[in-house]
């Protein structure tokens, strides 16, 4: 029995949480990101199912598509590279793709299919600019790797954040605290979803670079109702 299984059974939650999701109810890992920087950008983009391109995310998906690329895949001396791989958690109820998971040989770690030997697995995910100063890149990594925890049925103590602008990685270390943020978001956001309520939130510096700020209509926060809002948009 691994840690991961004993840890589970003893909370006499294991099998409960395996079934706790119906395919139609899973989140997609992308939204952990956009949840985490901002609830309301999350609800307009996730939830009203509205978005809008800009110069950053055009070229964030060009970094991405040659991530996802999967015939690239490669071996290195000791390293499987494996890219767009398909991930979920049954207990979290999330679904996604990570850009690439790097398996490396290692003693203690798990069987892959088609190759001898075991192997540690290493999450890395891409992304457009440079190290932020929050923590959605952290948490979107944090939550491949308990998917691919469970699995694979192993444990994944560290990945890697890849930032185009600065061309190097990040390490990341998967500590409790982020994996019982990723919980709570997940919680919040299922609630969010059953209310089909898209929270207010205050205007930040990060509103003028958003991608769908001009869905947003943050100054709603600070004037007077929505329905001086659209009569005044109609005269426009």
């Amino acid at each position: 029995m691994t840690v991961l299984q004993s840890k589970n059974i003893k909370t006499g939650n294991w099998l409960a949480n395996l079934m706790a999701y119906t395919e139609d109810e899973y989140l997609q890992i992308s939204e952990i990101q956009h949840f985490a920087y901002c609830p309301r950008q999350w609800a307009i983009a996730y939830m009203e199912q509205q978005w809008q391109e800009n110069v950053r995310t055009i070229e964030g998906k060009a970094l991405h598509e040659k991530a996802h690329d999967d015939t690239l895949k490669e071996k290195r001396k000791d390293t499987i590279i494996v890219r767009g791989m398909p991930v979920a958690s049954r207990e979290l109820g999330i679904c996604g793709i990570c850009d690439i998971v790097e398996f490396i040989a290692n003693k203690r770690g798990v069987n892959i299919p088609a190759y001898e030997g075991t192997y540690q697995v290493v999450p890395v995910e891409y992304k457009r600019g440079k190290p932020k100063v929050g923590e959605e890149d952290i948490l979107q990594l944090t939550v491949q790797a308990i998917c691919l925890e469970e699995m694979l049925v192993t444990e994944i103590p560290y990945g890697y954040l890849y930032y185009g602008e600065i061309r190097r990685r990040t390490k990341v270390e998967f500590g409790e605290e982020f994996r019982q943020h990723i919980r709570d978001m997940l919680q919040q956001m299922r609630e969010y979803y059953r209310r089909q309520h898209t929270p207010i939130v205050k205007k930040r510096k990060g509103c003028a670079n958003c991608s769908v700020k001009d869905l947003c209509i943050s100054k709603l926060n600070k004037q007077k109702s929505v329905a001086q809002y659209i009569t005044r948009r109609i005269k426009e």
